[in-house]
């Protein structure tokens, strides 16, 4: 296989570390050098982010902060704050905007750039990066590569303050001996049938029969595994950026039989998300709910309505008689509403563009 050119490396990813954290010790230097951990504080709530020194007791985002709690006792927890964190996301992708052109935004503490047209890629990067712990006191880590797929895989490998720069065939080499639910799109479920299958390193899959991996996963997601595996992946990168539906949702301190109270909980979300919609001009013609019961079952329901709204009560309205409808057999664990078909006004007062939207977001914030 002929290497790579340089100029192949078209891509990069930029991921903030320990995003949230960071923001918490610029507030609190004080902080520095001690595991701290950003979490809820319900019984049932889980880490949001931990500080690298927390990580080290094997503290991680998503797990439950009881556990968060025996693991590393002597850590400072923190309650989130969502609108300081988007404040500061802002601020960044400013930055970023300002060295870049074509930005695609995938959450607030990463973004994947489109690197043509900038005369040196690396020295670009090193600078923005500089320029970002400068103004922000945010460090961030960095992959490049001839994809997105290579270069998110790269800005995962050398955290915190990580600067990868990888071809796909370099990418193959490095990261062969890896799982191969080290790749995004692969997740636990697949990761186990694979290994049962003897593929259980990334290199196993790119080398395997690919009619043994539509046989086993079906013609669409077999060849789309193998092609992961190689870090072969066309995605570009689109500054274009929607929300299409947006939510709110509780996981509750203790399960909820009671109707009253859900309807109360559900009330109190649906002016939330209004509120929210209002202020960003937003209005949307698909109203749903989220339930979770107490033995983990999830079930959604949505109704389309004639017109965009973000009126209140027709919100509420339609939440609560699907919530009627469904009727939970079980106590609830986890309740939520949704608009989604989101339009701002402008777009109400002009066609969409013929040629169809870009791949759309979801905005899901917790309440």
């Amino acid at each position: 296989m002929a290497s790579e050119p340089p100029t192949s490396l078209r891509v990069a990813h930029l991921d903030a570390d320990a995003f949230y954290v960071s923001i918490e010790l610029g507030r609190r230097p004080e902080l520095r050098g001690r595991p701290v951990v950003v979490s809820g504080t319900g019984p049932r709530a889980v880490v949001t982010t931990a500080s690298y020194e927390a990580r080290r007791f094997g503290v991680g985002s998503a797990m439950p902060a009881a556990r968060a709690r025996r693991l590393c006792p002597q850590a400072v927890f923190l309650a989130p704050d969502f609108p300081a964190y988007r404040e500061v996301s802002a601020r960044m992708m400013a930055i970023v905007r300002r060295q870049v052109e074509r930005v695609e935004v995938v959450g607030l503490d990463e973004a994947y750039l489109d690197l043509d047209g900038l005369f040196s890629p690396r020295t670009a990067m090193r600078r923005l990066v500089s320029e970002i712990a400068a103004e922000l006191g945010i460090t961030c880590s960095v992959g490049i590569g001839p994809n997105k797929l290579v270069a998110k895989v790269a800005s995962d490998a050398e955290k915190p303050a990580g600067f990868v720069v990888l071809t796909r065939r370099q990418a193959c080499e490095r990261f062969g001996a890896a799982r191969p639910g080290l790749i995004p799109g692969i997740g636990p479920k697949t990761a186990a049938k694979l290994e049962a299958m003897g593929l259980g390193t990334l290199a196993s899959v790119a080398a395997a029969e690919e009619r043994v991996l539509v046989e086993r996963f079906g013609p669409n997601l077999g060849r789309d595994l193998q092609r992961r595996a190689r870090f072969e992946y066309g995605g570009s990168v689109s500054s274009a950026r929607k929300v299409v539906s947006e939510s709110r949702e509780r996981t509750f301190d203790t399960d909820i039989s009671d109707g009253a109270e859900l309807r109360e909980a559900l009330r109190a979300m649906a002016a939330r998300l209004c509120e929210s919609l209002a202020s960003h001009a937003r209005s949307g013609r698909t109203i749903g709910i989220k339930v979770r019961l107490d033995d983990w079952t999830t079930v959604t329901r949505a109704r389309t309505l004639p017109a965009p709204t973000r009126d209140p009560e027709l919100v509420t309205g339609e939440a609560l008689r699907l919530l009627a409808e469904y009727a939970p057999p079980r106590p609830v664990r986890l309740l939520g509403v949704r608009v989604a078909g989101l339009h701002g006004d402008e777009d109400e007062k002009q066609p969409g563009d013929p040629q169809g939207r870009p791949a759309a977001d979801q905005l899901a914030l917790p309440v």
